[in-house]
């Protein structure tokens, strides 16, 4: 399962081509000819989903079952041992003006080694009677922990206000066992705030996705699979570890993950690569730099499927139109490749051509069973 974040987009003006449909594709054209597209939705219509309920649909569980804060799987993708009493919050780097106002909520996307620097120096914060850990992410992206034998409640509102021009939200509690969490959270926020005050352009820092870690059948246990994840930013290998997947360590760019792929093809039975940059372009409105992040996906596909799979699927955990700027409820494309495909008329790998492919328009939690049915490892139902 390639999973390209944010595949799907929308033309930037009307009668236009989408990211998908702009850029060059000849190795996912030819797969789609020979195979099988559609859309998928990843939680219901008109539902924007984060990545997480994005990615828990395409391993095969209903994410409205299964809803897990951001931070648990920051917290896990950075090899955090995470206690079950943890609270676990996705921190972001930010930049403010002198007002206090958001200027950008990522800090022009700082370098991860600028992050490392940075969470060093944030480390000198102390909380009473509260463990604090802080684990640097990829670029402006980092996990907080906090742990406290007195117990602490995960039900906090996000201080993102998702928008610039105002300043960060307080961390609301959203119930009467988290009013501890929310006042020790506010009290960190403020030494950070000291802390950062003369960097830039990360002066400030946003917190999103509270949560304690659930618990969760594994694809082991539901699917009898054996799964490995090739990831290289935190919070995927994070949702890989929640759901039982083998984590493969230190990969940082594209060719490396399918390298991986490659070594580790004959100890597994279930592959998620995962590949960030659709989606961050998409977000950062960059339309043209998402088509060559498409295109150099498609480059790599000769590759992948040199391994012969016996079901190759690509497809998104979500749409981020470079036009919106963010996530969108759009359908998802979906290209299925398998031996026992019914091919549809698609001889290009587009929303236009999805429209109308083989595989349909389904909920995103029935893709990884219908992948199941095309390598032939479901029993026939019933007598």
């Amino acid at each position: 399962m390639v999973v390209a974040d944010g595949l799907g987009g929308l033309p930037m003006k009307p009668g236009g081509e989408t990211e998908l449909e702009a850029a060059a594709t000849p190795n996912m054209d030819a797969l789609v000819t020979d195979n099988i597209c559609g859309l998928s939705t990843p939680i219901l219509p008109g539902i924007t989903p984060g990545s997480g309920p994005g990615h828990v649909a395409l391993f095969g569980y209903d994410p409205l079952d299964y809803q897990i804060g951001r931070g648990v799987l920051e917290a896990l993708g950075s090899d955090f041992l995470l206690g079950p009493n943890d609270v676990a919050i996705r921190g972001n780097f930010c930049t403010v003006d002198q007002e206090g106002n958001v200027v950008d909520r990522r800090a022009g996307r700082i370098s991860t080694s600028v992050c490392a620097q940075l969470i060093d120096k944030m480390r000198r914060i102390r909380l009473d009677k509260v463990e604090l850990f802080l684990q640097p992410g990829r670029e402006h992206r980092f996990a907080v922990i906090l742990r406290s034998f007195m117990g602490l409640g995960g039900d906090v509102e996000d201080t993102d206000p998702q928008a610039t021009g105002v300043p960060p939200l307080r961390p609301a509690p959203r119930n009467a066992a988290s009013q501890r969490t929310a006042e020790i959270v506010e009290e960190f926020i403020a030494r950070a705030a000291e802390v950062l005050k003369d960097e830039h352009p990360a002066n400030m820092i946003l917190l999103r996705g509270f949560g304690r870690r659930p618990r969760i059948p594994t694809m082991q246990e539901i699917y009898g699979l054996t799964p490995v994840a090739i990831a290289v930013y935190p919070m995927y290998r994070g949702m890989a570890r929640l759901v039982g997947m083998d984590v493969v360590p230190k990969v940082a760019h594209l060719d490396q993950q399918v390298e991986r792929l490659r070594e580790n093809w004959d100890r597994f039975d279930f592959f998620f690569l995962h590949f960030k940059y659709t989606d961050s372009t998409g977000e950062d409105g960059k339309f043209d730099e998402k088509v060559k992040r498409i295109e150099e996906l498609d480059a790599r596909i000769p590759a992948i499927m040199e391994t012969r799979p016996d079901v190759l699927i690509v497809t998104g955990d979500h749409s981020t139109p470079a036009r919106m700027h963010e996530h969108s409820w759009h359908p998802v494309p979906v290209l299925l490749a398998a031996d026992l495909c019914r091919p549809d008329l698609a001889t290009k790998f587009g929303e236009r051509a999805c429209l109308t492919g083989g595989l349909g328009h389904m909920e995103a939690r029935y893709l990884l069973p219908t992948a199941l049915a095309y390598a032939g490892r479901l029993q026939k139902f019933g007598a």
